[in-house]
């Protein structure tokens, strides 16, 4: 007799039906396609209307991020998605100081519209923000096995994290021209008052998804669900690529660390196929 599920649970599972059947595309073929086609836009290969379109980078960030949400959609609860909302909030706020005071980022300005903006902020930013202090938080927890139950390791640990994905992925944005800081910066053109910005918000983030997450459910979940982490690989591929091809060498270097890091989760195997009809990769 085939299960009944609820609304929810049949969405959670065609979701992750499709996020298996579709995880090389997704971690993989997606964020590589991306990479080159804003490479071209900056470097004049391609009319900026099309490497930079604001619906197409929605839209692509949207489709890189169907497997962190299936992945973490059996853990949002009421309690959950009460942090993460809050997350977002911060998100704005946090962003909309930093438009308009230059703290605590440093001074800086948008040179792509990231989808629609409201009031010189993103309305899409926790598109961008959220998913990279989770994917450190999954990240932390997986490395750090039984001692992330202590959150004297487990919090600064994340902190670190984020500011070092962050290291990878400012950089990148840069050179792009996403954005630009008004003074330059000693790290390819990114000031040390960024990292200090990301200590403090990488520190609220902590907090809020420690709030958010069972420890228990979240390292069940995580052994579970192979792909939980594909975000951060296609994170890993694509800034990796921009920076590379911008002789960003530091920032190449933290992406080969984070593929490092990945590879210690050992949830990715190393004969990759193909995903044809019914053989997903795995």
């Amino acid at each position: 007799m085939r299960e009944r599920l609820p609304p929810r649970g049949r969405v959670e599972r065609a979701l992750d039906a499709f996020v298996t059947e579709n995880r090389l595309t997704l971690a993989v073929v997606a964020p590589l396609v991306g990479a080159c086609s804003m490479i071209a836009g900056a470097k004049g290969y391609l009319p900026p209307a099309v490497a930079f379109s604001p619906v197409a980078l929605v839209a692509g960030t949207l489709m890189l991020r169907l497997p962190l949400a299936a992945g973490l959609a059996p853990l949002v609860d009421r309690r959950a998605a009460g942090a993460l909302g809050g997350l977002c909030a911060y998100s704005y706020a946090i962003e909309y100081v930093g438009t308009t005071t230059g703290w605590p980022y440093g001074e800086f300005a948008y040179g792509v519209e990231l989808g629609p903006m409201l009031a010189g902020v993103p309305l899409a930013l926790p598109l961008f923000f959220v998913p990279l202090v989770v994917n450190a938080f999954l990240l932390t927890v997986l490395l750090l096995g039984p001692r992330a139950d202590d959150p004297r390791v487990r919090l600064p640990a994340v902190v670190l994290l984020v500011v070092g994905i962050d290291g990878v992925l400012d950089p990148g944005a840069v050179a792009l021209g996403f954005w630009a800081y008004a003074d330059g910066g000693v790290y390819y053109g990114v000031p040390l008052s960024n990292y200090v910005g990301w200590v403090l918000s990488a520190s609220v983030a902590a907090l809020a998804l420690d709030r958010a997450f069972d420890p228990e459910r979240l390292r069940a979940r995580l052994e579970a669900c192979a792909f939980a982490l594909d975000d951060l690989v296609s994170f890993v591929l694509l800034w990796g690529l921009v920076n590379l091809a911008f002789a960003n060498w530091l920032p190449v270097l933290g992406a080969l660390a984070l593929v490092a890091a990945l590879w210690r989760t050992e949830r990715f195997d190393v004969a990759l196929e193909w995903p044809v009809r019914g053989r997903p990769w795995r």
